[in-house]
């Protein structure tokens, strides 16, 4: 049985777990729980927030804090931690003037609206993902270009166009790999908009690219592909920038969900650039999970809530959260009928959930298994502490949790060297243990959740971060193990 905190033990544990590292390591992990799988060889890069205070003044959103790399490095059985701060523009201004210098989705600058009037310059946090390309490392934050990072020492390379390619527009932190093509999307201007999709090879040479007009204002944090299509979900979001512009708000403040209208599934094909609009009831989701195509149907899966958490203030308060109302969504299958242009929902799992995950060869492809960071119990009204894998043929599932007090983060699998199967591989998440404000990397047999293969526990604590990648390259570079 698993055993839960109070509500307000719950909510000091989760706001902890949003702790400030401010030193950069570089060690090899020794104290480690059960026996690394001598197959499992090569980095997974993990990214998130990592300062929440500039100068003892505190961020407003966890979505602003400076993006700090993670870095697992797994070599015959052996395992090497490193984590470095992006060295953003933003960040080596304030790391100098001690203070903060920019407004952010969640965050005000000091001194009122005179502080923050007209100041439109968000900081490019580059805390969002990180992702191996075509022999480049990117750190990638939604709101701006991507910075390039070099693998072996995390050193920044700097802000990267892609070789002239971004102009005006975002870069997103979540692209899709499919067929060995690398696929994201960009978003320019803020009410209409317009929509820039660009596929690149390993070369990072662009083989296809496209531009689509948006009436309003479009929030995307994530989208699907399959072998035919681009998804994209417009959750009905209205912007008033005003507030924002003249300094009293910030720009998450100015943001309205309105329950009244609809969300729009837009659906571009990837050959002619054509696009469909689909309608379906208000909902919002941070996440998708995976798309399909059969039978002239798309299905998709994503995490639905049925509004976006919005605060009153600019202040963090993690500690203050009650888990009154949800705060993650929940799991739901939505099928596309391509012919009668009929929407429909499924709700396929009650508690709460984020951050799903499919094997990577199976991106666009129909999948039976998805792997989730869940609630520990099934309920929509808690944090994610614990791993799933969710059997998507027959609704049945495996958990695994870390224990009352701890988090777990963002699950990635990686695959078996030569294997194929659907669940043979490995979950790797880190998991913050606020009883001892310590972290570490859980490896979990992904046939078989039931007992870890092993615990590669830190020295320290690491803030819980968002997303990362696998690579089967190390970088160790000679670093004697």
């Amino acid at each position: 049985m698993i055993v839960t905190s109070s509500p307000s033990q719950l909510a000091k544990d989760w706001a902890k777990g949003y702790t400030s590292q401010p030193n950069e390591y570089a060690y090899q992990i020794k104290d480690i729980e059960g026996q690394i799988p001598p197959d499992l060889q090569g980095t997974l890069f993990r990214n998130g927030p990592g300062l929440f205070e500039v100068g003892g003044e505190s961020i407003g959103h966890v979505f602003d804090a400076d993006g700090m790399l993670r870095v697992f490095r797994f070599q015959e059985g052996k395992i090497y931690f490193q984590n470095r701060y992006i060295r953003t523009e933003g960040y080596l201004k304030e790391q100098k003037a001690n203070k903060i210098l920019y407004r952010g989705f969640g965050t005000q600058r000091s001194g009122g609206w005179l502080a923050n009037i007209f100041n439109t310059n968000l900081k490019n946090a580059a805390n969002t993902n990180v992702v191996y390309w075509g022999g480049k490392l990117w750190a990638m934050w939604e709101g701006g270009f991507p910075h390039q990072l070099d693998p072996e020492t995390l050193e920044t390379i700097g802000i990267d166009d892609l070789e002239g390619l971004l102009n005006q527009e975002t870069f997103s932190a979540h692209p899709r790999i499919i067929d060995h093509s690398f696929i994201n999307f960009g978003v320019s201007g803020m009410s209409p908009q317009t929509l820039t999709i660009w596929e690149l090879n390993k070369q990072r040479e662009t083989i296809k690219s496209s531009s689509c007009p948006l009436d309003g204002f479009s929030l995307f944090h994530d989208f699907l592909v399959t072998p035919n299509y681009y998804i994209f979900i417009k959750h009905p979001f209205k912007l008033n920038p005003l507030p924002f512009l003249l300094g009293i708000k910030s720009l998450e403040q100015c943001l309205t969900f309105d329950d009244q209208n609809t969300a729009k599934i837009i659906i571009i094909s990837r050959d002619s650039q054509q696009m469909e609009i689909l309608e379906t009831e208000a909902f919002f989701g941070f996440h998708h999970g995976n798309a399909w195509e059969l039978n002239n149907k798309i299905y998709l899966t994503t995490i639905c809530s049925d509004t976006f958490p919005q605060r009153e203030n600019d202040k963090m308060e993690l500690d203050k959260m009650s888990f009154e109302q949800p705060i993650f969504g929940q799991l739901w299958q939505i099928t596309l009928d391509l012919s009668s242009k009929a929407v429909t929902r499924e709700p396929l799992l009650e508690r709460s959930c984020d951050f799903p995950s499919v094997h990577p060869a199976f991106v666009g492809q129909e999948n039976r298994y998805l792997y989730l960071s869940v609630a520990s119990q099934p309920t929509n009204k808690a944090p994610t502490q614990a791993i799933m894998k969710y059997d998507q043929s027959n609704g049945k599932y495996q958990i695994w949790s870390p224990g009352e007090r701890s988090f777990a983060g963002e699950p990635v699998f990686v695959p078996r060297q030569g294997e194929v199967a659907e669940d043979n591989g490995y979950l790797l998440s880190v998991v913050y243990d606020a009883s001892r404000h310590r972290s570490y990397l859980v490896i979990l047999d992904a046939k078989n959740l039931n007992s870890p293969l092993a615990k590669c526990y830190l020295t320290h604590h690491l803030p819980q971060g968002f997303h990362g990648t696998w690579t089967p390259q190390n970088f160790l570079n000679g670093v004697s193990l």
